[in-house]
């Protein structure tokens, strides 16, 4: 039997196709890695997801035959089928502005209370409820979030992967069944929303067109399909007493918990209740994450990223910090301009060069992080001894040092690649090779390599800048 398992892990600014080998221990590589920029089409922001598709398909032919593959991406945005099943148009992209307005006609006219008790979800604008809302649906038939759409063009199956479902703003919490109550109440076709599956049950067979692209058929299981779903599957930790911070263009800080928290505290302070492995509950909320700086470095052609940080290093602490959730800094483009504003608007002084700019982007970050930490704890009743970092920003080592003096906690940094982990280790149990999600972590953490940051400094200076932005 082979141990060997494709990932394809879809990200808001890159994809790639990893290849696992659990022969012995737990190897991953990297077969195929592509960039992921939207277009705009007629004043629209969209993801070009053709393209993305035959990168997909590139890097599957590349990793060989396989046991069976895994799709997981970031949430909220869908494509739609017509009557004939094909896809009426390329998906919006979550940062166009199609929903401005949107959440807060829907709170007023069904209630917010009312909606996060069946969703249990954070008020984003671009959730996929207001997305559906902004949208002509004349002609549509199918609703299918972007993993379940590459699912369905491999195998040609349809329906709905549950941890990325719970993104929607339309299933229900308790239950984890579509809130279809909610969904006639708001006037949206029922019809529309595909059966339901379980991490780990088959999507499919490989077939058709993708069979012959890629040169051999293999089945699709169905994975923690919310890129954080499987991040989080794969946080390398020993117990329960862990708060995790999924790392990339967002962060996604909060806690691991067996049930929802559906209190007005919670709603208040716009927490989330996502679907996770196993029955769990992703108890978080979304912080702006690494798009600011990513952002900042599109607007600094030729910069290099390393001598950014080390210089960044040496600048002056909290010269100036932000709020990395103001609404602002959501739309793409000059995020130096939007910071500097936004500095000005808060009265003080923006940074003055690119290095500073770096500086102020990570300790807000970081601010973010203690904050949502803080309050995840605080609102669940969850003890938390260790803040687990994982995906692409725990490379970045100075904010990882940043997250741990601001937390107050340590930091165990890694892995970088948890959603391709978590995502081929749900396809691996499926296969009888992993036991159970207690056994993935312990594999990760002996096969990954970590590191460890402790809290370090004068923790006062990190309540004040704190204060700052309360």
């Amino acid at each position: 039997m082979s141990r060997r398992f494709a990932a394809v892990d879809l990200g808001a600014s890159s994809g790639r196709v990893m290849l696992a080998d659990l022969s012995d221990g737990l190897e991953l590589t990297e077969v195929r890695r592509f960039p992921n920029e939207p277009v705009t089409v007629a004043g629209r922001l969209q993801w070009d997801i053709t393209r993305l598709y035959s990168e997909i398909l590139a890097g599957l032919r590349d990793a060989g035959p396989v046991s069976s593959v895994g799709v997981d991406s970031w949430a909220v945005d869908y494509g739609l089928l017509d009557a004939s099943s094909s896809l009426m148009g390329d998906p919006v992209h979550y940062r166009d502005d199609r929903t401005r307005g949107v959440a807060e006609r829907v709170a007023e006219s069904v209630g917010a209370e009312t909606l996060y008790d069946v969703s249990g979800l954070q008020v984003l604008p671009f959730n996929t409820i207001y997305q559906l809302l902004a949208d002509r649906l004349d002609g549509a038939v199918t609703m299918l979030l972007i993993p379940d759409l590459i699912g369905y063009w491999l195998t040609g199956e349809v329906g709905a992967e549950v941890t990325n479902a719970s993104t929607t703003g339309l299933l229900d919490v308790r239950t984890r069944s579509w809130a279809f109550p909610l969904i006639e109440r708001l006037g949206l076709p029922a019809g529309l929303f595909p059966p339901l599956r379980q991490p780990g049950e088959a999507v499919g067979e490989l077939r058709g067109r993708a069979a012959d692209a890629v040169g051999w058929s293999a089945p699709v299981t169905a994975v923690g399909s919310h890129d954080t779903a499987s991040a989080v599957a794969a946080v390398p930790a020993s117990g329960p007493a862990f708060a995790y911070i999924s790392c990339g263009t967002w962060s996604l800080a909060g806690v691991e918990l067996p049930q929802p928290v559906l209190t007005p505290e919670s709603r208040a302070a716009n927490f989330t209740n996502e679907a996770g492995i196993d029955g769990t509950v992703r108890y978080l909320r979304n912080v702006m994450g690494l798009w600011l700086l990513q952002e900042c470095l599109r607007a600094w052609p030729g910069s290099d990223l390393r001598e950014l940080l080390s210089a960044a290093a040496g600048e002056r602490p909290f010269a100036a910090v932000v709020n990395p959730d103001e609404p602002v800094f959501l739309p793409p483009g000059d995020m130096p301009a939007r910071i500097a504003a936004e500095c000005r608007r808060t009265g003080q002084e923006p940074p003055s060069s690119p290095a500073a700019y770096v500086r102020c982007v990570l300790e807000s970050l970081a601010l973010g992080h203690r904050l949502a930490v803080r309050q995840a704890m605080e609102l669940s009743g969850r003890d938390v001894e260790v803040v687990h970092l994982v995906g692409g920003g725990s490379r970045n080592e100075l904010l990882c040092q940043f997250t741990a003096d601001a937390c107050g906690l340590p930091v165990v940094a890694g892995p970088a690649e948890a959603t391709a982990l978590g995502n081929v280790l749900v396809q691996a149990r499926s296969a009888g090779l992993v036991s159970d999600l207690a056994e993935m972590r312990s594999l990760v953490a002996a096969s990954q390599p970590l590191r460890r940051y402790e809290p370090s400094g004068d923790p006062q200076v990190w309540e004040k800048a704190a204060a700052r932005l309360a």
